[in-house]
């Protein structure tokens, strides 16, 4: 793959991928199940995240002019190959359900409720489309303007909530336990399998290898910060019982933060600084689905992939949200269980197969061009 952007793009996307979904409905279900401690939660995860980010770039590394789906096919054959992108595709697949969860309700339960939920997706999914086509470079400097954006929002929530945080909220620390806490993460895990499975299939449009783990890595950090600041709030403003009524839980604290005399609701403030993340999203799962049809298929054009593929998602993601039991349903009880196997077996085959087959791998970096 040709290099196409800097390590401080990808920086960028990641913190975008995870945002929206993160602070919005994940946040509620956490909320329901971990009670106050769901700042702890997100703080878990994020570890969880920084650990298999890790293995991930470890095994681009090894072979850094292919993606982990090439990188497959050079150990293991075609049908190897086809194998992954198949369960990629899944995971891309269940995941942009979550994502039009996100963006749909956001929209939908707060502004626009006698809008079609059809018109919601179609419009998205055409964007998202739009600025795949555009390319990757776009896509990423509409992620570096999607980070001021989270900033800003950050700033602004916090200062409008300070003067009604209780610290007593978080107290007891761990009150439902740390094997309760340790296992509610499955919910925000799922959140940074998309910034780790994407990672593996665009990291080889990243110049500077060299820098790959240190601005992944940052990326994690950062975006982890950026997260934990909405369960802190939610617990010291709301509490956790009041966030886990909600299904956006994060439209809920933009209500009840407020600067000064004349902002009183945040709540149209914050979509319009929320968009960017949402659309990054939206457009790096249709695109990551997108390339892996395209190993699925072994074909060679991805433009000629990439409505089927949108229409697939898009269908997918109506299906979902045209009913909100069974997407909560479907997010809270089956996504876990589907993508959890996927983000743990994908990275960690492909890393022991390099092992088992290494001079294959010494062999595809010989061959590949300088």
């Amino acid at each position: 793959m040709k290099s196409q952007i800097s390590n401080a793009m990808l920086l960028a996307i990641i913190i975008n991928i995870v945002y929206a979904k993160a602070i919005g409905v994940t946040q509620g279900i956490i909320a329901r199940q971990a009670g106050g401690d769901m700042w702890i939660v997100t703080i878990f995860s994020t570890l969880f995240g920084l650990l298999i980010m890790s293995l991930t770039v470890l095994i681009i590394k090894r072979t850094p002019e292919k993606n982990i789906l090439e990188q497959t096919k050079l150990l293991v054959g075609k049908w190897g190959e086809k194998l992954i992108a198949l369960l990629m595709f899944t995971f891309f697949l269940g995941a942009y359900g979550g994502i039009m969860i996100t963006v749909v309700y956001h929209l939908m339960d707060y502004f626009l409720p006698e809008v079609p939920t059809y018109i919601f997706v179609a419009l998205v999914t055409i964007v998202g489309v739009y600025g795949i086509m555009k390319g990757v470079e776009v896509i990423a400097r509409l992620a570096v303007l999607g980070v001021f954006s989270i900033i800003v929002l950050n700033i602004l929530l916090l200062l409008g909530s300070l003067d009604y945080f209780e610290i007593e909220s978080f107290l007891p620390v761990l009150r439902n336990g740390f094997f309760n806490a340790v296992e509610v993460t499955k919910h925000h895990n799922a959140d940074w399998a998309m910034a780790t499975l994407m990672v593996a299939i665009i990291l080889p449009m990243v110049k500077q290898k060299e820098k790959w783990m240190k601005y992944s890595t940052k990326a994690l950090i950062l975006g982890g910060g950026f997260i934990l600041m909405w369960p802190i709030l939610e617990v010291g403003v709301l509490s956790p019982e009041v966030a886990g009524q909600y299904i956006v839980a994060c439209m809920q604290m933009a209500r009840s933060a407020e600067i000064g005399l004349f902002v009183h609701r945040y709540e149209l403030i914050m979509v319009i600084f929320f968009a960017i993340s949402a659309l990054i999203q939206v457009m790096m799962c249709l695109l990551c689905a997108s390339i892996s049809a395209k190993h699925i298929i072994g074909g060679n054009n991805l433009n000629f992939l990439l409505i089927p593929v949108a229409v697939i998602l898009g269908v997918f993601g109506y299906w979902v949200v045209n009913d909100h039991i069974r997407a909560m349903d479907l997010l809270t009880y089956y996504w876990p269980r589907v993508a959890m196997p996927i983000t743990f077996a994908v990275p960690i085959i492909v890393f022991l197969l390099g092992f088992i087959f290494k001079k294959k791998l010494t062999k595809g970096n010989l061959d590949a061009p300088s």
